[in-house]
């Protein structure tokens, strides 16, 4: 605003209106305030109140073990399995160490493997890989071995003998060339699995497999006890050449002294003299 002689007038502080102070609604928060409280404490009770009540549910028995199921088993008994397992009736199931489980039952040495699965509520299923033994062999003590070719059990008083006897490989070797001694170990776990594969000369036909680090492979006969001589390789050929001929020959094992396998497309019989 300009007065007479052009000059702005300015206002006078006092003159300007005075803004006034809402106040502060103490009401309003306070019923907020005891809005959050309420519902903070209904949730912490809520909580509360579950964790309470799993806990109860767990230590009420609801969660213990009732069965144990022990499936593909061949050889070996379920109560073998569930002794060895440590589980109790009872136990809770959420408490239970699988692993563990697993590897004191794979302290069984017919037992490969061990798998432990939960089945809630009370349910327990161990399924069970076992060894197959394939052959014996000699080693100072009488050993089994597996499809694999893996040395896996010594023999007791009660064992089963109707497999065939590796023999050729003593502990000496196995101490101090033991690449080698598995190499030829599974070789000849090898070569008895090709003779399963036949219908004439079959692994009942024979008793031992012998290993000669330096003439190869020679199997011995049931029947008369014949030398087979195999050499190192190629034994898939050399025993489809046998299979060909042995039920002709066979009648004839008690004259013979050996037969050979090495020679290229032949089976050479070697007999004795002394008999015929």
């Amino acid at each position: 605003m300009l007065d007479m002689k052009g000059k702005k007038i300015r206002k006078s502080k006092e003159n300007r209106p005075k803004k006034g102070k809402t106040p502060y609604d103490w009401k309003t928060f306070f019923q907020r305030g005891l809005r959050l409280i309420l519902v903070s404490g209904s949730a912490l009770l809520i909580v509360s109140g579950g964790f309470f009540a799993v806990r109860m549910l767990f230590e009420s028995g609801y969660f213990g073990v009732e069965k144990i199921r022990i499936m593909n088993l061949k050889r070996l008994s379920s109560e073998e399995i569930v002794a060895e397992s440590d589980i109790r009736g009872g136990d809770n199931i959420f408490n239970l160490n699988l692993e563990q489980i697993g590897k004191k039952i794979e302290e069984n040495p017919w037992v490969a493997r061990a798998e432990i699965e939960r089945i809630f509520p009370r349910e327990v299923v161990i399924r069970i890989t076992e060894r197959e033994a394939r052959a014996i062999i000699n080693l100072d003590y009488l050993y089994y071995v597996d499809i694999h070719g893996e040395i896996f059990k010594s023999l007791s008083v009660d064992s089963r003998l109707d497999y065939p006897v590796i023999t050729g490989l003593n502990r000496d070797y196995f101490l101090n060339q033991q690449e080698k001694a598995e190499a030829l170990l599974v070789k000849a776990v090898g070569l008895l699995d090709l003779l399963a594969l036949n219908t004439v000369f079959t692994v009942d036909q024979i008793s031992e497999i012998h290993i000669d680090i330096k003439k190869g492979f020679v199997l011995t006969t049931n029947q008369s006890g014949v030398p087979v001589l195999l050499g190192h390789d190629n034994f898939r050929q050399k025993l489809a050449r046998l299979e060909k001929i042995y039920e002709d020959i066979k009648p004839d094992l008690a004259s013979l002294l050996g037969i050979d396998l090495n020679v290229a497309d032949r089976v050479i019989v070697k007999l004795d003299r002394k008999i015929t």
